[in-house]
């Protein structure tokens, strides 16, 4: 789909990339067993590295939080104004019905329809509360039965604080903070906590990708080194981007999270200069 030359690029895409609304799953798996002196010099290694970790704020740094939103927008919307996202709604043919909102909730699904419930939970007798049993009866398909006006609906929501706060909660709870949490665990720092996000973003999981990644390298809380098991995670990443036409474009990874990786900039210090799908982008 992004091969095509801007123009004729999808608005948003990020549901037809993400495979399905699932929970995380954090399989590690046990690193071999050393003896003696090496086994004491790679158990020292790991724990530095967590501790070095658990040290850095990362992506819990609202600055560097931000720079990751920035970041996956610049792939999925073309833009850096993420924020411009919370009214965004349409069918984008993928088979997943409505895509939506700052970070593609499908309303076939499934996160569409935690999203509404949570702004239902915190806002009763909302716009889009009494789409609720027609979102119930469309998830898991492409249906749009039961919700004529709901793109309008959604528009008039978006302009609710408690909505958007609704959208960066659910983002968070499903996507952020599950790749994040994992990426800690991992003994990662700012950069290969972004490389997970952005796949959860796009995949749903990662799971598939992380355990390929683990046969060929070492996180550093197994004692590896960061730059040689995160350049495997982005091996197995373009992999299992390849899968699906509409990823084949992998400039997310080759031009964007590679460059980052190849400068050493594991902690993201700005300045940021990347590309995505050839289109050039600056934080600074």
């Amino acid at each position: 789909m992004h091969a095509s030359p801007p123009q004729e690029r999808p608005r948003r895409s990020a549901a037809l990339r993400r495979t399905r609304h699932v929970a995380f799953a954090a399989l590690l798996l046990a690193a071999p067993a050393f003896s003696g002196a090496t086994a004491c010099a790679a158990s020292a290694h790991s724990a530095a590295a967590v501790a070095a970790v658990k040290a850095d704020p990362g992506l819990d740094d609202p600055v560097k939080k931000e720079y990751a939103m920035e970041l996956v927008s610049s792939a999925e919307n073309s833009t850096l104004d993420w924020k411009s996202q919370y009214g965004y709604i349409e069918d984008i043919g993928d088979g997943r019905g409505y895509t939506a909102g700052i970070i593609g909730f499908c309303s076939g699904t499934g996160d569409m329809l935690d999203l509404v419930e949570l702004y239902t939970d915190r806002k009763p007798g909302n716009v889009l509360a009494k789409y609720l049993p027609a979102l119930r009866k469309v998830n898991g398909s492409d249906s749009h039965s039961g919700l004529s006006g709901y793109t309008s609906a959604w528009k008039t929501a978006a302009k609710d604080t408690v909505f958007k706060t609704a959208q960066n909660d659910e983002r968070d709870r499903v996507y952020f903070n599950p790749a994040v949490s994992q990426a800690k665990k991992d003994g990662l720092g700012t950069l290969g906590q972004f490389i997970y996000y952005d796949a959860m973003v796009m995949h749903g999981e990662i799971s598939p990708i992380r355990n390929r990644a683990l046969k060929k390298a070492k996180p550093p809380s197994q004692g590896g080194d960061e730059v040689k098991y995160l350049n495997a995670f982005l091996d197995e990443r373009v992999v299992e981007m390849k899968k699906e036409e509409a990823h084949s474009d992998t400039s997310r990874v080759d031009t964007e999270q590679r460059v980052f990786l190849k400068k050493g900039n594991l902690d993201l210090h700005t300045p940021l200069d990347w590309k995505v799908y050839g289109d050039p982008y600056h934080i600074g």
